[in-house]
């Protein structure tokens, strides 16, 4: 049998080769894990390389966006005659990327939404409770991670009591980002008329051939007036209660307006895959909002079943738009090759570009990773900041002051590429400039990376760098 496991190797990587036909750093990476962990390196690829592309992931997607789609095609017709009316004259210095969004990812630009902004896990729940008990209609939640403790049991009591009240609730929650919460713990929300699901269960018990494939979307929608978006999921730690981690550092959104409808859209569709129901909506899903005339969003998803990779295009669009500074916080830095280049490119046509990740990553392999690219960074003249007051888990990027990115999509490929992701593309001034302050606020509990200290890494540091980066495409 030993005899024919370097056959079966080479007839599995050269199936790699040239039936996935997927990006070239991501098949050499999976041929050098095939080429020194034969056996090891099949079973991780059953687990974590199928291209879920070539399924049919969202069936009942058509009905249910015909209103995205119908006010879609008015806005592209206006937006390419460059006839239309924006309410803040400076949002019109991003049409551009305006109208990919708008034609790629199928999201309308709304411009009568408020934005508030949370930075505390503790101050963000709170929020999330208070609207909560204001529910009078439904309450739609989609969390990568909701945590079996105090804060968990927490969110599902407030969730029961409005069951109870006759409200109607569906929570819905990644299995494998949310593996240590137990069914028993949603039970009195079912009991109480509510439904909890869980996305892309394990068919098989403890075997999940969607491993990889994660829905990654943080998403609250209540009443189809109010939702939230942003880097929080559920759980102590997000509140700054686990004493291993610290303080947790993250960037979440409240809003309310018009660009909650596509998150509602969004919750939706995720709901029809999870529940295989038949595509459910309903008036009260979708409430006429007033006019405010403030903050102007467009909602941005994508994931493997997506024909684009519509966030990270948007990331690169946004920063050849960058005049003077793009400021970027995330937990993980393993850019591809064409975000790498477009930051590269910036920083030597003098853009300020600042760069901020957590001091000390919570997964060993992806922060050594991300130390390899930062390099490259640095050398072309980019600022790098370690951030030591706890773990840094925002994912924004402010561009000039102007416009800024807030959501759940990390700056890996992971994110971009292999998870189900939501981003807020936010076009208004003020709030821009409030997350750019936040940023410099951010950078009092930063380490400066520079070529001293780097230099100081002891050269197995630097190897296992490097080492890292090589497998990089598919951590």
């Amino acid at each position: 049998m030993n005899d024919w496991i370097p056959v079966i190797n080479l007839l599995f990587a050269a199936a790699i080769i040239f039936l996935e036909r997927r990006n070239v750093g991501v098949t050499w990476a999976w041929l050098m894990v095939l080429l020194l962990l034969p056996i090891v390196g099949f079973i991780l690829y059953i687990f974590l390389g199928q291209n879920l592309a070539r399924q049919k992931v969202y069936r009942n997607r058509p009905r249910l966006e015909r209103r995205v789609r119908e006010e879609m095609k008015g806005q592209a017709q206006s937006l390419h005659n460059n006839t239309f009316p924006f309410h803040d004259p400076s949002v019109r210095d991003y049409q551009r990327l305006i109208y990919m969004n708008l034609i790629s990812g199928y999201s309308p630009l709304t411009q009568n939404n408020e934005v508030k902004l949370f930075t505390d896990g503790v101050e963000k729940f709170e929020a999330l409770l208070d609207e909560i008990s204001r529910a009078e209609r439904h309450i739609h939640l989609l969390y990568y991670k909701i945590g079996n403790d105090e804060t968990g049991i927490r969110l599902i009591e407030a969730l029961t009591r409005k069951a109870e009240e006759g409200v109607k609730v569906r929570l819905l929650y990644d299995h494998i980002g949310s593996l240590g919460v137990k069914k028993k713990m949603f039970q009195p929300l079912i009991a109480a008329g509510g439904q909890a699901l869980p996305f892309f269960p394990s068919k098989i018990p403890y075997l999940n051939f969607r491993l990889n494939y994660r829905n990654h979307r943080k998403i609250v929608v209540i009443d189809g007036r109010t939702g939230f978006i942003g880097g929080f999921n559920i759980g102590n730690e997000y509140l700054g209660m686990d004493r291993h981690i610290g303080y947790w550092r993250d960037t979440h959104l409240m809003i309310q307006g018009d660009a909650v409808h596509r998150l509602q859209v969004q919750f939706l569709l995720d709901w029809g895959v999870a529940s295989n129901e038949a595509s459910i909506s309903e008036p009260s899903f979708f409430p006429a909002m007033r006019d405010t005339a403030q903050t102007a969003v467009q909602i941005i998803t994508s994931g493997p079943s997506s024909e684009t990779q519509r966030i990270k295009n948007g990331f690169i669009k946004f920063i050849f738009e960058a005049q003077k500074r793009i400021y970027i916080q995330t937990p993980y830095f393993i850019p591809d090759d064409s975000v790498l280049s477009a930051l590269k490119i910036a920083t030597l046509s003098g853009i300020d570009v600042r760069i901020m990740i957590p001091l000390k990553g919570d997964h060993r392999l992806v922060h050594l990773a991300s130390y390899a690219y930062l390099v490259e960074l640095l050398r072309a003249g980019a600022s790098c900041y370690l951030y030591e007051k706890g773990f840094l888990h925002a994912k924004t990027m402010v561009i000039d002051g102007q416009a800024a990115s807030v959501g759940t999509a990390n700056m890996d490929r992971r994110s971009l590429e292999l998870n189900f992701e939501i981003n807020a593309f936010l076009f208004d001034p003020n709030v821009a400039s409030r997350l750019e302050h936040i940023f410099e606020q951010d950078i009092r509990y930063c380490q400066l990376l520079t070529w001293e200290n780097y230099n100081k890494r002891s050269v197995l540091t630097r190897a296992a760098e490097s080492m890292a980066r090589l497998i990089s495409p598919i951590l």
